[in-house]
């Protein structure tokens, strides 16, 4: 359940289940709000479930687990996954080293699953998991003017720089932290953590105090992570072996053993993976998308786009399927990423749409339309792009 429901209502939400917990779609005129993301600055409710682990073993009992290095210093964040043992991605998370305490974003449907699954591995250490999602609220600001949407409302220390380094400060009573994000949208980011009691305060200040930020929903979040070529749990990384979707931004090749170690770095000592991530303009589905409104209707793209899953071919071979379509909100044009054979020359692919063949074109991630003020840290990197 949303933390700031009346907030969203006095905006005119419309929601939708994200694993279980209820988040913003839209507020309306969602391809707008896009555009003022990409131009200006935009705020979101964030749907993560919220793990805290304490303990004098955290970092080490964590950093066993997942991916990527777990930081030992306070105010620093990684990017990391949880595999099984064939290497598929159980979950993936933000994990940030909070003083006395490690904080754990993810997917909210994974954090009763993760929560249960470390506990039940405890044995001798001084470890302790608490599921807090019903606790803290999120918010992410993003945008190129999100530095200074932060700086006109964040009392006490300057927005931090590093991504997924974070600070303390205040924003009207509340105490806040806010952490810099690794730009999954394309543009500066950041997300702001405070106490669920204080989250309609905060999130009233983040829209209208200030510099304004326009609110936008989950809806206009996965368009404009497609543009900037970002993959997501729930469309791509779900039992995905991580070096297809080329996050090596979540991998640290020289830590020690963690559950699913072993494929991953046979995959990267072979040199290429089986798939890869890729870009597609839908060219012929630009009229289709074109005769619809967007802002008015903004389920009716769902009729014209493909599906997840929808074929994607090679001449006469099918080489892949579309993970996700939308229409991008920089350019208003209908693009799809899809997950395709690593070799696959895709010169003139088409995907299947309603039955049908439709054209499309290969590009280069993020999408050339795309001219944001960071760039993705989750950008597919392959050992060509080396």
């Amino acid at each position: 359940m949303t933390l700031v429901s009346d907030t969203h209502d006095a905006h005119g939400a419309v929601y939708r289940d994200r694993g279980g917990r209820q988040v913003v779609d839209h507020y309306g005129k969602p391809e707008r709000v896009g555009k003022a993301v990409r131009n200006v600055v935009g705020a979101i409710e964030m749907g993560y479930g919220i793990l805290t682990v304490r303990g004098e073993d955290r970092v080490e009992f964590v950093d066993n687990a997942v991916s990527n290095r777990v930081p030992d210093e306070d105010g620093q964040g990684v990017y990391a996954l949880l595999l099984d043992p064939q290497g598929g991605i159980e979950t993936d998370m933000y994990v940030y080293n909070a003083a006395e305490r490690l904080l754990v974003f993810l997917p909210p449907e994974r954090a009763e699953a993760v929560a249960e699954d470390w506990a039940s591995k405890v044995f001798i250490q001084d470890v302790t998991i608490e599921d807090v999602s019903a606790d803290l609220a999120v918010f992410g600001i993003h945008g190129p003017k999100s530095t200074e949407k932060v700086a006109s409302v964040l009392g006490g220390p300057g927005a931090p720089e590093k991504p997924l380094s974070f600070v303390r400060g205040s924003m009207v009573d509340a105490g806040v932290t806010v952490i810099a994000s690794d730009a999954p949208l394309g543009e500066e980011g950041y997300e702001v953590v405070c106490a669920a009691d204080d989250a309609e305060a905060v999130l009233d200040t983040l829209i209208n105090r200030g510099l304004n930020a326009a609110p936008f929903g989950y809806r206009t979040w996965d368009a404009l992570a497609t543009e900037a070529g970002t993959p997501l749990f729930e469309y791509e990384l779900a039992g995905t072996v991580p070096n297809v979707l080329g996050l090596r931004n979540a991998l640290d090749f020289e830590k020690g053993c963690y559950v699913g170690q072993e494929v991953v770095s046979r995959v990267e000592n072979q040199g290429r993976p089986s798939r890869r991530l890729v870009g597609l303009d839908l060219d012929g589905l630009a009229d289709a998308t074109a005769a619809v409104d967007g802002d008015a209707d903004p389920e009716g793209y769902d009729a014209v786009l493909p599906a997840s899953g929808a074929a994607v071919f090679d001449g006469d071979e099918a080489v892949g399927e579309v993970t996700r379509a939308a229409v991008g909100p920089a350019a208003g044009d209908p693009i799809a990423l899809a997950l395709v054979q690593f070799d696959a020359a895709l010169d003139g692919p088409t995907v299947r749409v309603g039955g049908e063949e439709v054209a499309a074109t290969r590009v280069a991630l993020p999408f050339p339309s795309v001219d944001g003020s960071a760039r993705s840290a989750r950008l597919p990197t392959y050992p060509d792009d080396r």
